[in-house]
């Protein structure tokens, strides 16, 4: 059985397509000015906005929020804010590091897998928070749809898929709000072609050894993790009351994604940097472990410096976020997670910043097979404003 299937997409019928799609809920999280400046933008005109929780905002008004969204959702519906396509769509976004391709499809939630030790077709890439999983089914629980902000990696060289793709109709061409860049969306003509290419390109790896075991695996996360996570708890938790036939055939068993091939030139690996808002600025960096052939940098106050960190970037992120945890528990303050050198150091003036070193993307499928999850927040996929773009939704009910 394959992990795909070929989605019926919800894509909006509204005049302002720059104003429709926004940023995903798991970027600027320490920037309110970004999400006060989208809202202004935004204004009263249909938008994705109205749809997603930005994790900015969790914790103030939650059950308010989720319902409000859950409202506007069922809203959308009735008011003929979509229209249904079916198909797989080619995503083709345009930013700073060029221009990416990728593929919208839906992935079957019985063949993905956040355990460390799993061998599911389709795998997290990073330790999955348990604690962080029940808020986003909470959001799930009674929305009609769901809007992916969810990216997977496939691991394709020779662009085997991409070069097989047919192009159909246009769907959508036009310049993202915040500094996004600009879209286009094609429907694809050939999708049964496009999905056999993707299992033999997984049964290809297997069978030659690529990652130096036998285990087969399609797809990698790129971002959206705990989304995805969410994803699979909410099906989980309700397929249990329904039927064999229903089970097959459930909207909610099937997550709407984008896949992107590793290899996209236009797709670049960068390190997740930490934050931690603290008045001991002096106390962390003075008991900060500092070991190994490595480099990263620590920023305090405006000022920086290099720091001596292992040459196993996964081991060192590891030991990194051990001594953030246990000086908060010790001495208070908190942490975040940011994208961009140029942020991180920003931020140091209000606590300490440090910026991290980048894996190499050709490493990430070994790692994965060899070694199960990464620690959390180990990589991303470009800078904030290249995350994936709120557009096609899908039904999940």
């Amino acid at each position: 059985m394959s992990a795909i299937k070929i989605p019926q997409i919800l894509l909006p019928t509204v005049s302002d397509l720059s104003a429709w799609a926004v940023v995903a809920c798991d970027q600027y999280t320490s920037d309110g000015e970004y999400w006060r400046n989208l809202k202004a933008f935004v204004g009263d005109k249909p938008s994705a906005l109205n749809l997603i929780y930005p994790e900015i905002f969790l914790g103030n008004d939650d059950e308010e929020r989720i319902n409000a969204i859950n409202e506007e959702m069922y809203n959308y519906l009735r008011w003929g804010v979509f229209r249904e396509v079916e198909g797989l769509v080619l995503v083709e976004r345009t930013t700073q590091s060029g221009t990416r391709s990728g593929i919208v499809l839906s992935v079957d939630l019985e063949e993905y897998s956040f355990e460390k030790d799993a061998e599911a077709l389709i795998r997290s890439t990073e330790e999955t928070i348990l604690e962080r999983i029940p808020p986003r089914v909470k959001i799930r629980q009674n929305a009609p749809i769901e809007l992916p902000h969810i990216m997977l990696l496939y691991d394709d060289p020779e662009n085997t898929v991409l070069s097989c793709v047919g192009r159909g109709q246009k769907l959508y061409d036009f310049d993202l709000n915040m500094g996004g860049g600009h879209v286009t969306g094609t429907l694809i003509a050939n999708p049964q072609e496009v999905i056999e290419k993707f299992n033999s390109l997984a049964e290809g790896a297997q069978s030659a050894g690529r990652y130096g075991t036998d285990k087969k695996v399609m797809f990698v996360v790129g971002d959206g993790n705990h989304s995805l996570a969410a994803a699979k708890a909410y099906w989980d938790s309700i397929k249990i009351a329904l039927t064999e036939e229903q089970r097959r055939e459930h909207p909610a068993r099937y997550a709407l994604v984008e896949v992107v091939n590793l290899y996209d030139k236009a797709l670049k690996f960068e390190p997740i940097h930490r934050f931690v808002r603290t008045d001991k600025s002096e106390l962390f960096v003075k008991n900060l472990p500092q070991e190994g052939e490595g480099r990263a940098v620590i920023a305090v106050g405006g000022r920086r410096g290099a720091v001596h960190f292992p040459q196993s970037i996964p081991e060192g992120i590891r030991l990194t976020d051990e001594y953030i945890a246990s000086f908060i528990e010790q001495n208070g303050g908190s942490v975040d997670y940011i994208h961009g050198r140029e942020e991180t150091f920003a931020l140091s003036e209000e606590g300490v910043g440090i910026v991290l070193p980048a894996i190499s993307k050709e490493q990430l499928f070994r790692l994965v097979l060899e070694g199960g999850n990464l620690p959390r927040k180990t990589f991303s996929l470009g800078d904030g404003n290249e995350k994936r773009y709120y557009i096609e939704a899908k039904a999940i009910r």
